[in-house]
């Protein structure tokens, strides 16, 4: 893979990583279009390739950690003290300690619900890459999904009254949305909207949880491609690149999405991912993908 070829990939995953409209689909449908112009590179759906998109997401989870550095260290502080008091058994295990470790307990609850999904139906999920036609289904449903979050009124659960079901909820939206085309970001924060969560805490919970899913999912797939010989077509400073390039535009990325994830305005990217989907028909439809 050539450094531009990286540096574009990563600027696609650094964009729509936190654009609601399935980062994996527009690194998919950009990799077939490569492709038919002659660019040598791994197909969307090969073991390297999908890792190359793993390792891009890492480099989002880096802007995430920038521009929520605040709170993923008021988390990380209050979560280490409400567990060590929680073993001592101290009276020091506060309200603010409780909440913490119950979060972390939740978030830990919707990642093995995403795994259950994930890792059985893995192969089909990941045959999608080779599928555009699909992907523009996928693409679809998205849209439907973030235009409905814009039309619910106000949401009042916080965070002291997330429960079982909302985490087990959002973990099946997250497992659904490892198929490209469902964006994960825009899935997830919808079905905790769904669920009753303010807008806040289901950006965050959503992003939060995203750490240990794609981590796990890297671990694995970096497995599977040493299992198949290791890396052939790509280099490991290509996936270096990717990985800069996406946590940089990433972080510029992720403040807009906030933006207009607070003051409800989702549903101007459901009219972009259905204007992509019925592009998508088109060319397909032609044989340019």
């Amino acid at each position: 893979m050539s450094w531009w070829v990286a540096v574009l990939l990563g600027i696609v995953q650094g964009i729509f990583m936190f654009f609601p409209v399935s980062s994996t689909s527009h690194l998919a449908l950009v990799q077939h279009w490569l492709i038919s112009r002659g660019v040598d590179i791994p197909a969307p759906d090969s073991a390297e390739m999908i890792l190359f998109d793993l390792m891009v997401h890492v480099g989002t989870l880096v802007s995430i950690a920038v521009v929520f550095r605040e709170s993923l260290a008021r988390y990380i502080h209050n979560t280490v003290r409400g567990f060590l008091n929680l073993l001592k058994g101290t009276s020091e295990y506060d309200n603010t300690g409780r909440l913490y470790v119950k979060l972390t307990l939740l978030g830990m609850l919707s990642v093995i619900v995403t795994g259950m999904i994930g890792f059985p139906l893995k192969a089909l999920f990941e045959s999608v890459f080779a599928q555009p036609l699909i992907i523009s289904i996928t693409l679809t449903i998205t849209g439907i999904l973030l235009y409905w979050t814009d039309v619910l009124p106000a949401r009042k659960v916080g965070l002291r009254d997330i429960g079982i079901g909302i985490a087990i909820i959002i973990g099946i939206a997250q497992g659904l949305a490892l198929l490209p085309g469902l964006s994960r970001s825009g899935t997830t924060i919808a079905f905790a909207l769904f669920a009753g969560m303010q807008r806040r805490w289901a950006a965050e919970y959503s992003f939060f949880i995203a750490f240990p899913t794609i981590l796990g999912a890297s671990l694995l797939q970096s497995v599977e491609v040493f299992q198949l010989g290791g890396l052939h077509s790509l280099s490991l400073t290509s996936i270096f690149i990717g990985f800069i390039v996406a946590a940089i535009v990433g972080i510029i990325a992720l403040k807009l999405v906030l933006a207009l994830l607070y003051r409800a305005e989702f549903r101007f990217f459901s009219y972009y991912v259905w204007m992509l989907a019925a592009v998508i028909l088109y060319v397909t439809y032609r044989g340019v993908l």
